[in-house]
């Protein structure tokens, strides 16, 4: 038992992407996106990455596409809710496939099929009680967008967005209150063809592309904010940051400084247009250094400042730390983005180190810096889980893994963070954004679909369903 006061109403549930769980590529009038051409297995980020990737599958060089059948959450999702219902979730944090709406993208009207998908989705979850919190774009974006326009970097993508958004809006406005514009829209600069829709030609233009592109992802986010906002009464609306605290890895001041910076440009740039509606005064200087010249057009400085986010949502995996100077032996090469090893802290099977404290930090750090309510959308364990021969999965570790994270939480609240929910990332298990694997599994419920595809998609609950169930059950007051 513990002491932590978990707001009333705090809404627990869990997230997914439709990328990830949704399959169903080509059905019901849906068109091409970034997932559907995305490789399985652990080269996929370097495979898409590299310039001259043509965004064609090639089954002669790549033997799965995991994104086509996923977890089959179109066909299954009756099933799927309804084992998040008996998890007791509050909310459920999805997203919706652009290119169910717009298959191309730049089309004048939606696609009716996608549309209707979508209702029963929603639909069945508030029949079960569970609030929707759904993302616009996770991820993906109508490869039309992509090989046509270059993706992000055309500022014409803002209008197709726009148009995207306010169609969503009309659709389920009776049904959806809670929405968020761009997925870890910060992680951009860092892997530009997952959010914004393109591979720079060359390192030299990685920043200046990806930085016009972000600029043009802010305007279009300030413009789902007008939206929903007019469409929608009562509705709130957020952004959604990948969060990291930076450390320094030593007092060394040299070191204190670059730790600061790095946690400015890769923390803050986005925050603070897409809650205070501007630059911070700090990326005056990083886009003068940079060779960054953002080109805006009449009317951007007044959109940002007057349609700003509601609140705050976060995913929370990691900690950085950070040397000004460090050799490749140094470098924590399972994290997300390097930085130096932390002799402090473990590491997942995947290489990425285990933070619960660094959670208290980043919610401390961005409450003090913004003032709005905080929402944890992501935060989860990828972990390899074996069936036992009674057929149990007993997963301590992700059990131990999501407890200490939800007391950074408690503590967190009791230090005065004002904090909406918290969605525990990959509740059902799904195919691995990053390594295009199942076995990188983060879900409550198992299911059997492997990493070469085979699988009967059987749904099976683990050790940490049960326990969730009952964290769920007693407001986060009983733990162990």
């Amino acid at each position: 038992m513990n002491n932590y006061q978990f707001p009333e109403g705090f809404l627990w549930g869990g997230a997914t992407a439709a990328n990830q769980v949704e399959g169903a590529y080509l059905e019901d009038g849906k068109g091409m996106n970034l997932a559907d051409v995305m490789p399985g297995g652990k080269v996929r980020l370097d495979v898409i990455s590299k310039p001259g990737f043509d965004f064609k599958i090639d089954t002669e060089k790549y033997s799965t596409y995991p994104n086509h059948e996923a977890i089959d959450f179109y066909h299954r999702y009756v099933e799927d809710i309804a084992l998040f219902a008996e998890l007791g979730f509050k909310t459920y944090r999805m997203s919706i496939a652009w290119s169910r709406i717009f298959p191309k993208g730049d089309e004048l009207e939606p696609n009716e099929a996608g549309l209707a998908f979508y209702d029963r989705v929603f639909d069945e979850c508030l029949k079960h009680g569970i609030e929707p919190v759904v993302t616009i774009s996770h991820y993906e974006m109508p490869l039309y967008l992509i090989t046509e326009y270059g993706g992000w970097k055309s500022r014409e993508v803002i209008s197709f967005f726009e148009r995207y958004a306010i169609t969503l809006f009309n659709r389920y406005k009776d049904k959806v209150k809670y929405w968020l514009t761009f997925n870890e829209i910060n992680g951009a600069t860092h892997l530009p063809i997952m959010s914004l829709g393109f591979s720079p030609a060359t390192e030299d233009v990685r920043l200046q592309e990806s930085f016009q592109a972000l600029h043009h992802q802010f305007v279009a986010s300030s413009l789902a904010v007008k939206a929903c906002h007019e469409i929608i009464p009562g509705s709130q609306i957020g952004c959604m940051l990948i969060y990291m605290p930076v450390y320094a890895y030593d007092c060394n001041p040299q070191n204190v400084l670059h730790a600061m910076k790095e946690e400015q440009v890769f923390n803050y740039i986005c925050g603070d247009v897409h809650v205070r509606g501007e630059y911070p005064a700090f990326s005056k200087r990083f886009f003068k250094e940079n060779n960054i010249t953002i080109k805006m057009e009449d009317g951007d400085f007044e959109t940002l400042k007057q349609y700003t986010v509601d609140f705050i949502s976060l995913s929370y995996y990691m900690s950085r730390t950070e040397k000004k100077v460090l050799t490749d032996d140094e470098k924590a090469s399972g994290n997300l983005i390097a930085g130096v090893k932390n002799p402090h802290l473990q590491a997942s099977d995947w290489g990425w180190e285990i933070d619960p404290t660094g959670l208290r930090i980043g919610l401390n750090n961005l409450y003090d810096r913004y003032r709005v309510p905080l929402f944890v959308v992501e935060n989860g364990l990828g972990a390899y889980d074996t069936i036992e021969d009674d057929g149990s999965i007993n997963d301590d570790y992700r059990i131990n893994y999501l407890r200490e994270h939800i007391k950074a939480m408690g503590e967190a609240i009791e230090d005065g963070v004002e904090l909406m929910g918290y969605t525990a990332w990959g509740c059902i298990d799904l195919v691995s954004m990053s390594t295009g694997e199942m076995s990188k599994r983060y879900g409550f419920i198992y299911v059997d679909k492997q990493d070469d595809g085979s699988g009967t998609l059987e749904r099976k609950k683990k050790k940490s369903f049960y326990w969730y169930q009952n964290v769920i059950a007693t407001n986060g007051k009983e733990l162990e």
